[in-house]
Formats: structure tokens, sequence, C-alpha cells
């Protein structure tokens, strides 16, 4: 329920004003990602979601920014667990980072409210500050990292040889800039168009990835459906798309606790 009059709510029992705090963290989590404009989020909705007074949340958080930014740091926590566990047993760095740009994309496409909660923009700065999404350079640290590792294993590179390019810390930090711009992209307009005769979402992400690191596409494409647990031989119908999932804590993810 997002409209109309609030459904009273049962008073909670002394000592637990914690599970108050979880329900509109999730009902903020919940509106965030299905409200056609997120931006225009306010206390008073939150507060109807649950069956509280708006009152209530001010001893909980200290005003709606507060609230959105606690919902993005448990999103960015999720997404980089998702990421992380992907890269989990990775033996080399292609493995590595192929296991976190899969996760991203699928996570993206499969949570598409969550994702455009964290990267769809709109927010205004006095809600949302630049430096709320901190957690989101971190992810793109990651990338980078593994990004670098990659491109330092090509076959024949050597620092300064004639035909190559430097590679410091600006080179490689604007080389994973890119590879994430291309992968958001592709998540962004994925979730935008999903009627669209689209490829198999992993062959996709395997051909961004060999562009990227100069691998092939057949040996990044095994190393991504490894990743997201594909069964060898399993290719999705042309145009396929899963289900997306509103939900705020899809299984396995970590909860909303805060």
């Amino acid at each position: 329920m997002s409209s109309g009059e609030a459904v009273p709510r049962r008073r909670n029992p002394r000592g637990q004003g914690q599970a108050l705090k979880v329900e509109l963290v999730e009902a903020a989590a919940r509106l965030l990602a299905t409200l056609e404009r997120p931006e225009t989020l306010t206390l008073r909705q939150v507060a109807r979601e649950v069956g509280v007074a708006p009152a209530s949340i001010y001893g909980h958080f200290a005003d709606l920014g507060a609230l959105v930014q606690h919902v993005l740091r448990l999103r960015y926590d999720e997404l980089a667990a998702v990421m992380h566990a992907a890269a989990q047993g990775a033996d080399d760095p292609l493995a590595d980072l192929v296991g976190r740009c899969a996760a991203y994309v699928h996570w993206g496409v499969d949570h598409p409210g969550e994702y455009r909660t964290l990267f769809g923009g709109g927010m205004p700065a006095e809600l949302v500050p630049t430096n709320a999404h901190g957690a989101g350079e971190e992810l793109l640290g990651s990338v980078v990292a593994s990004l670098a590792g990659v491109r330092q294993e090509r076959p024949g590179h050597r620092e300064g040889q004639e035909g190559q390019e430097p590679r410091g810390p600006e080179q490689e930090w604007q080389a994973g800039l890119l590879l994430w711009t291309a992968l958001h992209g592709l998540v962004a307009l994925y979730n935008a168009h999903g009627n669209m005769p689209w490829p198999d979402l992993t062959d996709l992400i395997a051909r961004t990835l060999a562009l990227h690191t100069g691998r092939t596409v057949d040996e990044v494409a095994e190393l991504a459906r490894a990743a997201h647990r594909e069964p060898p031989g399993s290719v999705p119908a042309r145009g396929s798309r899963p289900t997306a999932h509103p939900s705020t804590n899809p299984p396995n993810s970590p909860t909303s606790t805060p």
C-alpha cells in the first residue's frame, strides 16, 4: 500500500523499536525501487507504507536524507557482496574480473528497481549528496584493479614498448571507468527496452569484456557462465529476460537489518 490512509499499526512491545526501524528501511527501499519518480519520495509516504505516524520516523532517522542514504548503503553492500562472492576462487585476474562484471550485470537486470536506486540519478543533491555514493567508487576500484591485472598479463606487453600506451594509475583508472560505463549502458538499456530481441545476456557480457581485455569472446564467455553458475551448453533463448524481482531482500542477499 502506497496511497490512502495509514493502516493503524500495533505498537511494538518495549525493547522492540528496532523492528520499526527495519520496517521503515524496507518500506523506503521498496518505494525507491518502484516509484515512477523516486526523487519524489517523502517521509509521509514511508510512514503510510508502514502504517505509523510520520513523527515516529524521527526516533530512528533525523530526516528523509538520512533514511535514503541508509538504504543506499545497504544496496551497495548487497551488490558488493554479490560481486565479491562471484570472484571467490578466481585463480587469475581475468576470472576475477569476469566474475565481478557478470555479477554486476546480472544483479542489475534481476533487480532493476534497486539498480535504478543506486545508479539512476535524479535524487536532489541536498537529499543524497555525492559522498553518499562513496561505496560505488569502491565497486569501481575493484573493477579497475582486476582489469589492470588482466592488461598487465596480455602477451607481449612491456611498459613503454613501442605501440603500447603508458599504463600508469591514471590510464588504468580510465580503462576501468570506460568498462564500467559499458556495463552500466548494457544494464540500463536492457532494463529500459526489455521488448527488444536481445541476444543472450552472458554473451553480451563476454563480448563487452573481450573488447576491453583483448581476450577472445569464447574464453571470456566460459568464465562468465561459470561465474553465473550456468550449466555447460545452457544458453537462454534469444530475447529471453529474467523476471524482475522488486523485493528489497532477494534470497541469499544481505537483509535490510541495520
